[in-house]
């Protein structure tokens, strides 16, 4: 199966970068969000970046326009029955994301491949909500999605090696690097990072050093673009804390308990950067 026409349902930080670099690629793209504000939002946030790109001389006025000229919006997800391919990234919420792919296996032709970009979720019980867990698989983008350079596949005993074969050859037709990794907790990437990001909460939690210490000395010791306290604002304090009791609760490996500091500071309702506090605090 050729893959073409490609959907995206959710379009807050995660979804729209992924729009942008499904249309970039020059891929059709119907983005779906329920709620019209997420909408608007995140195409404003595409048109921004991309403007930014044309002030720096990295894209021509033109494709600029050419680029979000590929982009369809709506709030229904029937107007997702169509495409080959459609990734998922709505909350990071298991029940919320097999409701969402059980929904879709309805209203989709029998050929769509469905992935999610979910982070460190049991992908297989998304693909037992559905009539198609042969065609169901993580896909995996790294934040911010039109940045990062790695996209990470996560099959499920159920997945297809033709799916997975498939899907591996378009992700590099976006200008990615591939990688398969089994459905465990955290996949590759996320359960290697998580212990680095939540020993840093630890760390400031202990009093053994202040957060611009703890960022700055991995920024300049490990040329580390953010430091780790940066990144959890930038993940979200909520989000973090989600994958941390997830890992934890799959593996009951102390190393992925999540710290006191980050409960509090997620109960205070101190998410990071998309609330505009955190570690840091944000215009």
């Amino acid at each position: 199966m050729e893959i073409k026409k490609l959907g995206v349902l959710g379009c807050g930080q995660m979804g729209s970068g992924i729009i942008q670099v499904f249309a970039q690629a020059g891929y059709e793209v119907m983005a779906v969000d329920s709620i019209q504000e997420m909408l608007d939002k995140g195409l404003k946030g595409i048109e921004k970046r991309l403007a930014s790109r044309v002030e720096k001389g990295k894209l021509p006025p033109i494709e600029k326009d050419t680029i979000m000229g590929r982009i369809k919006t709506s709030r229904k997800m029937e107007d997702l029955a169509d495409c080959d391919l459609i990734e998922e990234a709505v909350p990071e919420d298991l029940e919320l994301k097999k409701k969402a792919f059980a929904q879709l296996d309805r209203i989709c032709k029998k050929e769509t491949i469905l992935g999610s970009n979910t982070s460190g979720l049991s992908v297989t019980d998304m693909a037992a909500a559905t009539k198609r867990p042969d065609r169901l698989l993580g896909i995996h983008f790294h934040n911010p999605a039109p940045v990062m350079q790695l996209l990470e596949l996560v099959k499920t005993i159920m997945t297809s090696q033709e799916t997975i074969d498939a899907v591996k050859q378009w992700g590099t037709t976006l200008g990615k690097t591939v990688v398969v990794a089994p459905d465990v907790g955290g996949f590759i990437v996320t359960r290697l990072f998580t212990p680095f990001l939540l020993g840093a909460v630890r760390m400031l939690e202990a009093g053994i050093a202040t957060r611009d210490e703890i960022d700055t000395s991995m920024k300049l010791a490990v040329n580390h673009p953010m430091g780790p306290l940066e990144v959890i604002d930038f993940i979200g304090l909520d989000t973090e804390l989600s994958i941390a009791e997830t890992l934890y609760e799959e593996t009951k490996d102390p190393k992925y308990a999540p710290p006191l500091l980050l409960k509090k500071m997620v109960t205070a309702g101190w998410l990071g950067r998309k609330i505009g506090k955190g570690f840091y605090e944000y215009k």
